[in-house]
């Protein structure tokens, strides 16, 4: 398995069609060779191909044109029609590929050429709820979340009548803290059978990819489960179940294929426990937040987080949930913050048009996205970024952060200054970020006892190199200054 893996995602939907012709729409396998190769050259571990289920087209007018989406689309897609909304890949039919997108064949044959070129592919797994009018409906109607005709007179908004038996009611999807999914079904977790059969779906999807990218991951847990569904389970008598759903299906993955990726989408404080029950990486939102907040020292604390714990995170500035970096942060902030996810521990997530500088959030319910020109100085910034970040050093190289000390006792900026290294063998990367807005200036008093009598560090953002005494080093240390939201990487090599 790849170590602090970059992860990249799409939007394949939308992304697909950049690769139409005259003659037809673009399909998976349309997409040429040196599209994925040019993704593999930038440093990409793997591919999140995002939305390749299959969706119910009944949904769209039944949910996805109401008052609010419709004000979303128009403030994303000016020009939008109602056949640009294609519904929510997150409320899909079954498991079973979108035939607009490609077939299972055609997904066996990307694995395999993705595969050749050093990539993985990850596809989506949702484990809380299906589509609303799903066909498993008829098929399996008792994995899913049924309650009595009191609770749908009470709650109109979170319980509906079964599309195929009528006085059939049953639990739109949803969480603890949050309306429901109205496009949604929800499964029923304290249902042997309901595991059961999201087990088989997993060992399913395990044979077309190297990884799956896990939707609301914590809603399935017993005890969150358990909140959120209380009223219902009681009324039906369900018990909790005896494991968790995620240490038994993830297990029984890894048996088949032990370097199968299990990425969770987690929130609450619950990121450890998940990475306990088996996922490789979750979710790092707190990072986000406080990479806006921009506070260093909250930052810094939480870097100080256990290495286990730091390894299995998955760091981003940016994905289809959350608005566009570069609107978020500004550009020199966001900048900044690429800078500092990029060259911690952990797994990174990129998202389709990040590295372009795109503005606009795009709801996962259309397919037609507008077009935007690109950002010279963002795809200029992150061409230099992933040609440093994706070095061996970084991959194979041991993190840790670094103590700073202020200039003097007056001089507070300190505190701006975050600052690790990275060490692989007879090499070391020292990196400093100055994260605010005021010039900044530090001491980085680290151990260089193994160096020789003068040390060279090589910027290699800035390709300049600074020569110091060892000797002055050990009494003095390094001195940092940095402009606002500037960094540095310094490569220096011990003696042999």
């Amino acid at each position: 398995m790849i170590s602090n893996p970059f992860i990249y995602e799409i939007n394949t939907r939308v992304w697909l069609k950049n690769f139409n012709n005259k003659r037809h729409n673009a399909k998976i396998l349309d997409v040429p060779i040196y599209y994925w190769k040019s993704l593999k050259n930038l440093g990409i571990d793997y591919i999140w191909l995002m939305g390749v289920w299959k969706t119910r087209k009944t949904t769209i007018k039944k949910y996805c044109l109401t008052d609010d989406l419709i004000s979303e689309y128009r403030k994303a897609l000016p020009d939008f029609t109602n056949a640009d909304v294609v519904g929510s890949p997150y409320s899909i039919d079954k498991y079973v590929f979108n035939p607009e997108i490609g077939t299972k064949e055609d997904f066996v044959k990307l694995k395999i050429k993705l595969n050749k070129i050093g990539l993985g592919l990850i596809l989506d797994f949702i484990p809380n709820h299906f589509s609303a009018d799903t066909t498993l409906l008829k098929s399996k109607p008792s994995i899913f979340l049924q309650a009595s005709i009191d609770f749908i007179n009470q709650d109109k908004e979170t319980f509906f009548e079964s599309p195929f038996q009528k006085e059939i009611i049953f639990a739109h999807g949803k969480d603890p803290y949050f309306s429901a999914w109205t496009d949604t079904i929800q499964i029923n977790y304290f249902n042997e059978e309901s595991c059961g059969y999201m087990s088989e779906q997993l060992i399913k999807i395990s044979e077309y990819c190297d990884g799956v990218r896990c939707d609301m991951a914590m809603l399935v847990l017993n005890d969150v489960f358990e909140k959120t569904w209380y009223d219902i389970l009681s009324a039906q008598n369900y018990n909790k179940q005896k494991d968790e759903f995620w240490e038994i299906a993830i297990k029984r993955v890894k048996k088949k294929k032990p370097n199968f990726i299990f990425v969770g989408e987690v929130y609450w404080d619950l990121e450890w426990k998940l990475q306990k029950l088996g996922f490789d990486y979750t979710y790092d939102k707190k990072l986000y937040d406080r990479l806006i907040e921009a506070k260093p020292y909250k930052l810094r604390e939480h870097l100080l987080a256990e290495d286990d714990y730091q390894k299995k995170s998955l760091r981003f500035i940016e994905n289809h949930d959350e608005k566009r970096a570069i609107r978020v942060f500004g550009e020199e902030k966001s900048e900044a913050a690429a800078f500092l996810v990029s060259t911690i521990n952990g797994a990174k997530l990129f998202f389709n048009g990040q590295f372009e500088g795109q503005k606009i959030k795009l709801p996962v319910q259309l397919s037609r996205a507008p077009f935007e020109n690109t950002n010279k100085n963002i795809k200029q910034f992150y061409n230099t970024l992933l040609s440093i970040v994706k070095k061996k050093i970084f991959k194979d190289g041991k993190w840790k952060l670094i103590e700073i000390s202020p200039i003097n006792q007056s001089d507070e900026s300190y505190k701006n200054i975050l600052t690790w290294s990275w060490v692989f063998k007879s090499k070391v990367l020292l990196i400093a970020i100055n994260y605010s807005l005021e010039k900044s200036k530090c001491i980085i008093k680290e151990q260089f006892d193994d160096f020789g009598e003068e040390v060279i560090f090589n910027d290699i953002l800035n390709h300049k190199s600074y020569t110091w005494k060892k000797v002055d080093l050990i009494k003095f240390g390094l001195y940092i200054e940095l402009e606002k939201y500037q960094s540095r990487i310094f490569l220096i090599k011990k003696e042999k």
